[in-house]
């Protein structure tokens, strides 16, 4: 994938295609081209081979799970630098500690506010300048 017009991309990493169309309607009302993962695996694949500006990770993941993903990409070269957002309906305090030492920038619960949380996490980075809920 080519990134056109300089616009910043999102991996998301969602087993879930509910989740994931829903996740890349937000992103791409705010400006951001989406790449959609369906497992741990194929989301370290594209996270490698496509480079993309962040990665939108949930840990309920068939297979290699999501704390192991964020895990291996921080361990990776080619991909540590890449910033990791876990969204996800776990928001056990260990989860969230697991999490944020295996190297994500912010931990997310899945729940009515998740949408606006990940918005304005996006904007603090500078992947979006405006939150724009449709």
């Amino acid at each position: 994938m080519l990134k056109e017009n300089n616009s910043k991309t999102a991996l998301i990493v969602e087993d879930s295609p509910t989740q994931a169309m829903r996740l890349k309607h937000v992103l791409s009302e705010n400006g951001l081209a989406t790449i959609w993962a369906r497992d741990g695996e194929e989301g370290l694949h594209c996270a490698q081979l496509l480079q993309p500006d962040i990665i939108i990770l949930d840990i309920e993941l068939p297979g290699m799970n999501g704390l192991q993903v964020c895990k291996l990409l921080k361990e990776d070269r080619h991909t540590r630098f890449i910033s990791v957002i876990l969204l996800t309906k776990f928001d056990d305090r260990e989860i969230v500690k697991s999490g944020l030492q295996a190297g994500a920038i912010e931990y997310i619960p899945k729940d009515a506010f998740s949408d606006a949380v990940l918005l304005e996490t996006l904007r603090v980075k500078g992947l979006i300048h405006e939150v724009e809920f449709a």
